[in-house]
């Protein structure tokens, strides 16, 4: 299959509100190996540029797409980010893509996609130029987080969006129970590979560009994951000890999970939740190929009685559903899928989340709430709303656990992480004590 048509076919979907960009790789499994990673770029492009490409075909259109022409739609995005993002020849951009309407079956979409096409080749710059004043066009984000993030970061959230549209970093973690950091970082500098340690994971490697995975040293083997630091931080923020018995609440696909085991191998037992079974599966290889072992169990975490033996833990990760708004530049395609109305909803669930999951803590034990959003009603103002209706419970300073500049801002509760150029995702903690016992435990 030509990767302009199987890129158009995974967008098609998003738009359509059909399916996600994790979709894609039913698509690839169809497009010549050589090919593939063209494929991925041009989806993954398109939706990372979609809401400012979406304002420059609206402008050349005379009318809008039919719901039933979304593949032509999609089809005329992947042109548009060629032509705009891509050092692809024009004439190759251009040919290319038009030829897909016929496989499409859409022989009249031609002259369209040719006639859009080659206007932007000859006026690209200037188009764009008139968009600028628009803000979704400039930072190309939709509207509706567009304002969100200027309401609640105003210092911030241009840099936000800018780093939301970057091709975000590979960054590795040490298995320490292997390895050091030092001793590979020492490898990959043998090895001619360029990369750096992290500035708050004590686990963490930053490459220097992106690389097949498995064609580092020791990968198979389980020395090193493939881990955002920002999500690293968790381990260290349990403080872990041997003996424990501990949650990891919403586990999959792991690697949070993982890196706990790693972190204190002698835990009495790590119970991986997650509501999906299939998600779990993932968990699984991650475990087996890293040589850990954990409870994995599928059920809603809410859900305690159909889960909990009633032996209480000392530690509980939640990782809670969220917007990933904080996870953009990794995931491109929540610009499309993510919608202003289901933040309520997400704020709700982690609430919910977190009343069913409170009574399963000791006394005494820590509870450590993450999101990879960077918007409050997830976050702070889901923990202020929480410590307001449980007495038993209070919140822990999170800088102290860090010497030296520390990561990310101090909220009203928790602290938040925005996502950095060419370092971490952006990601949010609560650390919550149990003082005391509610009328549910």
């Amino acid at each position: 299959m030509n990767p302009r048509l199987a890129a158009a076919r995974a967008l098609a979907a998003v738009l359509a509100g059909k399916a996600s960009l994790a979709a894609l790789p039913a698509q690839l499994e169809q497009v010549e190996p050589r090919d593939r990673a063209l494929a991925q770029e041009l989806a993954f492009g398109a939706a990372r540029w979609q809401p400012r490409l979406a304002l420059l075909a609206e402008k050349l259109l005379r009318k809008p797409f039919k719901a039933a022409d979304r593949d032509i739609e999609a089809l005329l995005l992947i042109g548009l980010y060629q032509l705009l993002y891509t050092r692809i020849p024009a004439h190759a951009a251009i040919g290319e893509t038009v030829a897909c309407a016929e496989q499409l079956r859409k022989p009249w979409a031609k002259a369209l996609l040719n006639a859009v096409l080659r206007r932007v080749q000859r006026e690209g710059e200037a188009l764009l130029g008139a968009l600028e004043n628009d803000p979704v066009a400039r930072t190309a984000h939709p509207r509706w987080l567009q304002q969100a993030l200027a309401k609640h970061w105003p210092e911030h959230w241009e840099a936000i969006c800018a780093a939301n549209n970057e091709h975000p970093p590979l960054t590795l973690r040490v298995n320490r129970r292997l390895t050091s950091r030092d001793i590979y970082l020492a490898e990959l500098e043998a090895a001619g590979i360029p990369a750096s340690a992290c500035r708050f994971s004590r686990d963490g490697i930053l490459l220097g560009e992106p690389r097949d995975v498995r064609s580092l040293p020791g990968f198979a083997e389980g020395r090193i994951s493939v881990q955002d630091e920002a999500a690293q931080l968790a381990a260290y923020l349990l403080e872990l000890m041997p003996g424990q018995r501990v949650l990891d609440a919403c586990c999959a696909p792991g690697g949070k999970t993982c890196h706990l085991l790693e972190t204190e191998p002698r835990l009495a037992e790590l119970v991986a939740l997650d509501a999906e079974e299939k998600r779990l599966a993932r968990v699984r290889e991650n475990l087996d190929r890293l040589g850990l072992e954990a409870r994995l169990i599928a059920a809603d975490a809410r859900a305690t009685d159909a889960w909990w033996d009633g032996r209480r833990f000392q530690r509980i990760l939640l990782d809670a559903p969220c917007s990933a708004t904080g996870v953009i530049r990794r995931h491109p395609d929540i610009k499309l899928t993510r919608q202003a109305s289901d933040i309520p909803a997400l704020a709700s669930l982690q609430g919910e989340l977190l009343d069913a999951l409170w009574p399963t803590l000791e006394v005494g034990g820590i509870l450590l709430y993450a999101t990879c959003s960077i918007l409050p009603a997830e976050n702070s103002d889901t923990i202020a709303a929480f410590l307001a209706r449980t007495p038993g419970a209070r919140e822990l300073d999170i800088a102290s656990s860090f010497v030296g500049v520390k990561p990310g801002l101090a909220q009203r509760h928790g602290r938040q992480l925005l996502p950095q150029p060419h370092g971490h995702d952006g990601f949010y903690y609560a650390k919550l004590i149990k003082i005391a016992a509610g009328p549910r435990g």
